[in-house]
């Protein structure tokens, strides 16, 4: 994507223009010109504060910046040999992409705003308004990012190490793979998702991040007591003021959730959108269409004729798979009214949600039919959204490109695993192949379109299509998709430690609970008896009540700040800000008899260090070390659970660190953080069946890769199953299959959802439509030259 537009400047320091300035930084400088200066820097900043006096302020601003100092000189050789040897995991030298590109370009951001930082407080440091705490506190927040990002950059050197040449999925040993990511997700999250929040995307994105952050930490609060609903909504806008204003509670908080709730957590959340309220506001703003009617498919089987012999057929069954046979829901959208969208036939499939459903304005005439048709597969990781989610996009889609669009509401997991997804998914295709003149189409060119979860269904639609010898798409457009939900690691995974929107919990939640590891909750059959109008009646009364309680407590939350706003281990010449929130996040006493220091800020973990163990350096973060280094029982993509532990390290390690398993990728001294949260609750993922390769269409073999048509992939850059793409594309180029891949920058995943955020997602929502466009519309030969 093209450079970030200029943003709104604000004050020295304030946080829209250090983000523009950060990213001028990084397009200026190289990464080796980027350390010297930042060290530069940091030495000189350091030298001041030490020069200062005993204050406190300046001993932890002068311990901070030698930490930054040590960091970024750790960090740079690192970083050096994996942007060394990056361009060999590249599909092509156009297309300059894969996992460790990707971690080098986040240590960078990181590094850049380190040094803008460190530049503001040179020139600043003198000044009376100079503000130390605040500044102290950036410095602490992105320091702890950058000790995480260190750890990151050894871990993606043994995966270098360890893989296959050119593979960025590792396909080796399974015991290697288990304890490479039990060692993993130990690693601490929060200072991710606190006032470094989204520090790798465009500036114009992260105001986003930060509410969506504030609004997922106040509905988790909530969710427990009210189960789901529109009361948890209503409570969370009354108390997510504390996490507005204290980042170190809600990374925290951030970090506790995405480990310890559950898949339907994720679902209640993701579904917010679904809410009639919400959905109305977004379709307020949202392109205007003649046509968005939601229809049922009745389960019932119908004759396809074969590719290879149109007199011959198959018979395509409803899906049967968990539930039996069921009516399979699919919407409809047209810019347009277009013959055959309004008759007798295609009305009595229309299931009513509201008097929006159809408009049917008097016009002269009906358009004729489109030569061209869509089949959306809708993303939310198998597991949440509808249809009604993605309509925003799909409107102006069907505006753009003039062609009806179906999308398929299919049956979302845990509720029904694979692979009833895939089987409906497959009905509605065929179902819309063989009546595409009720959806106002011929289907001279039909495209398969999706985003992530719907990406991965695209695919295996098709390879169905082609198994079954029926009709495949013309062409795929899949954005951001996931190829592989097989247990591996891979250097893209890395970033799902600081992803707001994929963090590593959530994917391995979603992904068991699309194979069937995921049992849903049915503890509450109180709740399942009342049904959905039951359950609106109830959370209207909840509403009602919450209304009043969270009011009340979000004045407490800010009766707290001014009550706390003094403790008494600071001194009072130079106050230090604390967690204003630090009751919310009280634990019952440690086993060990120490306090959880998940309820602690770094201020609070300094103050700690200074009065009980002198001799740990406070801020140093390379020496620093937060928990136990507990393995999980629990992980993200593992194999299987017996798997042997102990592996024998490949002959590039030392041997003397022979046998010492993933820590031996750490040099002598290094200690990232580890997570404060206790054990990491994840479902063990274990599932053979991920090895499908209607599962994991990377998995597939070449004979089923060979029956795809021409795809079209657009990725994210800074998207954990970055990976998945670039592999994916490889495997078709190596088979000489048409393929294409681009990569959107600065984005993170699911930018089709925020298509009307901001320039940079207009630009790369505008790109899937121009591949889309190539399936529907695909170049002709070249005129031949005159003579």
């Amino acid at each position: 994507m093209s450079h970030s537009p200029p943003v709104q400047k604000s004050q020295p320091g304030g946080s829209s223009e250090e983000a523009w300035r950060t990213s001028r930084l990084m397009h200026s400088m190289d990464l080796r010109t980027m350390t010297q200066s930042l060290v530069t820097l940091a030495e000189d900043n350091m030298a001041f504060f030490l020069s200062q006096g005993p204050g406190e302020t300046a001993r932890r601003l002068s311990s901070v910046f030698a930490g930054v100092r040590e960091q970024a000189l750790g960090l740079e050789p690192t970083l050096g040999h994996l942007l060394g040897v990056a361009h060999l995991f590249d599909l092509d030298a156009e297309t300059p992409a894969n996992g460790y590109r990707s971690l080098v370009h986040t240590a960078r951001c990181c590094l850049g705003h380190l040094l803008h930082k460190s530049r503001y407080v040179a020139s600043n440091r003198r000044s009376i308004f100079f503000r130390a705490s605040h500044n102290l506190a950036e410095l602490e927040a992105y320091l702890a990012a950058l000790t995480q990002l260190r750890a990151l950059a050894y871990y993606a050197q043994r995966l270098l190490a360890t893989n296959q040449p050119g593979a960025l999925f590792f396909d080796g040993d399974e015991g290697l793979t288990t304890d490479f990511l039990r060692e993993y997700i130990t690693l601490h999250k929060g200072c991710f998702y606190g006032r470094c929040l989204g520090f790798q995307f465009t500036p114009s994105i992260r105001p986003f991040l930060q509410t969506l952050s504030i609004g997922l930490v106040s509905f988790g609060e909530h969710y427990k007591r009210n189960e789901t609903g529109l009361s948890v909504a209503a409570s969370s806008l009354f108390t997510s003021g504390r996490f507005a204003i204290d980042p170190e509670l809600r990374g925290a908080e951030f970090e506790r959730i995405t480990q310890n709730l559950d898949v339907q957590f994720w679902k209640a959340f993701w579904n917010i959108t679904e809410m009639e309220v919400l959905s109305s506001l977004a379709n307020i703003v949202s392109t205007t269409v003649r046509v968005s009617r939601l229809l049922s498919l009745p389960p019932e089987a119908f004759e396809m004729p074969l590719i290879t012999d149109p007199k011959l057929t198959v018979t395509i069954s409803p899906p049967l798979a968990h539930t039996g046979p069921g009516p399979v829901l699919v919407r409809l959208i047209s810019y347009d009214l277009r013959e055959g969208q309004d008759s007798e036939e295609l009305s009595s499939l229309v299931k009513s949600e509201g008097p929006r459903s159809l408009d049917l304005r008097h016009r002269p005439q009906q358009a004729p039919r489109s030569p061209s048709l869509i089949i959306h597969i809708h993303g939310g990781g198998f597991v949440a959204q509808t249809s009604k989610s993605h309509e925003p996009y799909l409107k102006t889609w069907a505006q753009e490109l003039g062609v009806p669009i179906l999308s398929i509401d299919y049956s979302l997991a845990p509720e029904a695993p694979f692979p009833r997804a895939l089987e409906e998914c497959f009905y509605a295709y065929c179902w819309a192949v063989k009546h595409c003149t009720l959806l106002g189409s011929t289907g001279e060119r039909i495209c398969l379109a999706g985003d992530s979860a719907g990406g991965n269904l695209c695919f295996t639609v098709s390879l169905r299509a082609a198994a079954y010898g029926v009709r495949v798409p013309d062409g795929i457009m899949a954005a951001y998709p996931a190829t592989m939900l097989q247990s591996t690691a891979s250097p893209s995974r890395l970033l799902s430690l600081m992803d707001p929107l994929l963090p590593l919990s959530v994917l391995c939640k979603c992904v068991s609970a699309y194979a069937g590891g995921e049992i849903e909750d049915l503890s509450d059959s109180d709740q399942k008896a009342l049904g959905v109008m039951g359950l609106v009646q109830r959370d209207t009364a909840l509403f009602l009540r919450d209304l009043r309680l969270s009011a009340s407590s979000w004045l407490n939350s800010f009766l707290e700040l001014r009550h706390k706003s003094h403790p008494k281990s600071v001194p009072m010449a130079e106050p230090m800000r604390r967690s204003v929130s630090e009751a919310a996040l009280a634990q019952p006493e440690d086993p060990r008899g120490t306090d959880p220091l998940k309820s602690l800020t770094l201020h609070d973990l300094n103050l700690r260090g200074s009065t009980e163990t002198s001799d740990t350096s406070e801020l140093s973060l390379s020496a620093e070390t937060l928990g136990p280094s507990t393995p999980s029982d629990v992980n993200f993509l593992l194999g299987p659970e017996g798997t042997q532990e102990e592996v024998e390290a490949p002959d590039e390690l030392n041997s003397k660190n022979r046998g010492q398993g993933i820590n031996a990728s750490f040099p002598e001294g290094f200690h990232p953080r580890r997570s404060s949260q206790g054990p990491t609750r994840m479902p063990l993922y274990s599932s053979p069946i991920a090895k499908n390769p209607f599962m994991s269409p990377l998995l597939a073999p070449d004979s089923m890769l060979q029956s795809l048509p021409p795809v079209h992939i657009v990725a994210c850059a800074l998207d954990p199953i970055l990976d998945d793409s670039v592999m994916f594309a490889r495997r078709l180029r190596n088979l000489g299959k048409s393929v294409t891949l681009r990569v959107v920058e600065d984005l993170p995943h699911g930018f089709l959802s925020l298509a009307s955020l901001c320039q940079e997602t207009r630009q790369a929502a505008a790109l899937c439509v121009e591949r889309i466009r190539l399936v529907l519309s695909p170049p002709g030969p070249a005129p031949p030259r005159p003579v």
